[in-house]
C-alpha cells in the first residue's frame, strides 16, 4: 500500500476531518522520526497515517482500537506485520505492548500531534509557521494548556534516545512541513 492508497483508504472511513488531520501529522512526524532513527521512513508513515482509522469506531470501546484497524487493514490484503503491529501497540487499552523502536516512536509522537495544533490554534493567525520550539517547550509544561496531550506519552521519546527538547523539535517541524495539507 502507498501512500496514495492509505489516504484513500483513511478518508473511506474516517469522517472527522480533525481526525485525518491528526493522522497526517503523525505521518508527517513517524517520517521525521524514521529519518533521525534510521527506520524504514515509508513504513514508519503509513503507520502513522492509518494508526487511527477505527477511532471514530471504537471510541466507546478502547479495547478494540487499533484491532479493527488491523482485521480491515488485512481484509485490503495489506500484511506488513511491522506497520499492522505499530497499530496496535500504540493503544495499551487493547492489551498490546510496545516492544520495537517504531512502536515507541508511534505512541510517543501520538499525543505530540495535539500539543503541536494547540500551539499554532493559540496563535491570532492560527498557523504553525510561527511556533517556535521555545513556546513549544513553555507550553509543554503548563498542565492545563492542551490537557488531552498526556505529557507522560510525550516523555517516553526517552525510550527512543530523544531529549524532549529534541523530539518537540522534531515533531514542530515535521508538521511545519505538512501545514498546507493541515490547514496550519
Amino acid at each position: 500500500m502507498d501512500r496514495e492508497q492509505a489516504l484513500g483508504f483513511v478518508r473511506e472511513r474516517v469522517k472527522n476531518e480533525n481526525l485525518i488531520s491528526h493522522m497526517v501529522a503523525a505521518e508527517a512526524i513517524m517520517g521525521a522520526l524514521a529519518r533521525r532513527l534510521g527506520g524504514g521512513e515509508e513504513k514508519w508513515r503509513l503507520a502513522g497515517l492509518l494508526h487511527d482509522l477505527d477511532v471514530e469506531e471504537t471510541a466507546e470501546s478502547m479495547e478494540m482500537h487499533g484491532v479493527l484497524t488491523v482485521r480491515w487493514l488485512r481484509e485490503a490484503g495489506f500484511d506488513d506485520e511491522e506497520v499492522l503491529q505499530a497499530i496496535l501497540a500504540h493503544n495499551p487499552g487493547n492489551g498490546s505492548r510496545v516492544t520495537s523502536v517504531m512502536e515507541r516512536a508511534l505512541f510517543a509522537c501520538d499525543c505530540l500531534t495535539g500539543l503541536v495544533t494547540a500551539a499554532a490554534l493559540i496563535r491570532p493567525e492560527k498557523k504553525l509557521a510561527p511556533v517556535e520550539l521555545k513556546s513549544l517547550k513553555k507550553r509543554f509544561r503548563e498542565p492545563s494548556f492542551a490537557k488531552g496531550a498526556r505529557r507522560e506519552d510525550i516523555m517516553t521519546c526517552s525510550d527512543l534516545g530523544l531529549e524532549l527538547e529534541e523530539f518537540l523539535g522534531i515533531g514542530l517541524e515535521a508538521m511545519k512541513e505538512v501545514a498546507g495539507e493541515l490547514g496550519l
